[in-house]
């Protein structure tokens, strides 16, 4: 496996950025610095990054969800309704959802069987954006805007400044794309309802650069390289 690939596939960053951290005396194989962008990594070969000894990933599944209405986000729930597993049944490996999707929410949902990052993502000290696109009744007046963005009080915690844009506004309802930081339950139906809107309908559209996009509704797909790199730089940052 060529140098390039076999860093990025150990989610370390991507093929062009390990051609660079290459390039710049960064990396190490069986203990010797290797400038040689082309190299072949061979069975048994040390492959070093940082001074951190890496392996490619074997093993770990991560996947994107596009979780519709009407479903659970847990392994299993006592009352028997759907749950998010029953759109994952063919995925032979033990994974499980990372944060939660309410019920009534749908879109992007990460499931994985990788402990470690699930708790990168969950953590709140990465800050880690989500982005949700709603339609909320009523008119989203400046002055409920301007709350949003400096942060509401939700019940016993205040939000951290919300990142909001107006898509469209009509009489009787207004559809916006709002970003926001932590994972509290039911967090940004509980925003609105602080300063007076009611969400009719929630999606959420991406976590930090991992985008829904086109996949469609109680679909799925693994992650790209590119979407792991992007973790892997989290993870060390």
């Amino acid at each position: 496996m060529r140098l390039n690939k076999y860093i990025a596939s150990a989610g370390i960053c991507s093929r062009r950025k390990a051609d660079a951290l290459t390039a710049d005396g960064a990396v190490r194989v069986n203990g010797l610095l290797v400038r040689e962008m082309g190299y072949e990594v061979k069975e048994g070969d040390v492959v070093e990054v940082g001074g951190r000894v890496i392996l490619p990933e074997t093993g770990r599944v991560c996947i994107v969800l596009n979780k519709p209405r009407g479903y659970i986000t847990s392994v299993r729930d006592a009352q028997k309704r759907p749950t998010v597993m029953d759109l994952v049944g063919d995925i032979p490996e033990r994974i499980f959802p990372v944060g939660r999707l309410d019920f009534d929410t749908s879109g992007l949902l990460i499931l994985t069987n990788d402990g470690a990052l699930s708790q990168m993502l969950t953590h709140p000290k990465h800050r880690i954006r989500k982005t949700y696109r709603a339609r909320v009744a009523g008119v989203l007046s400046d002055e409920r805007i301007a709350r949003l963005r400096k942060g509401v009080d939700i019940g016993g915690f205040v939000t951290s400044p919300a990142e909001l844009r107006v898509l469209r506004q009509a009489e009787r309802a207004t559809w916006v794309e709002i970003d926001v930081f932590e994972g509290k339950n039911r967090q940004v139906r509980r925003m609105f309802a602080a300063v007076g809107n009611k969400v009719v309908e929630l999606e959420r559209v991406a976590v930090g650069e991992i985008l829904l996009g086109r996949l469609k509704e109680g679909h799925y797909r693994k992650m790209t390289r590119a979407e792991l790199a992007y973790l892997g730089e989290i993870s060390r940052g």
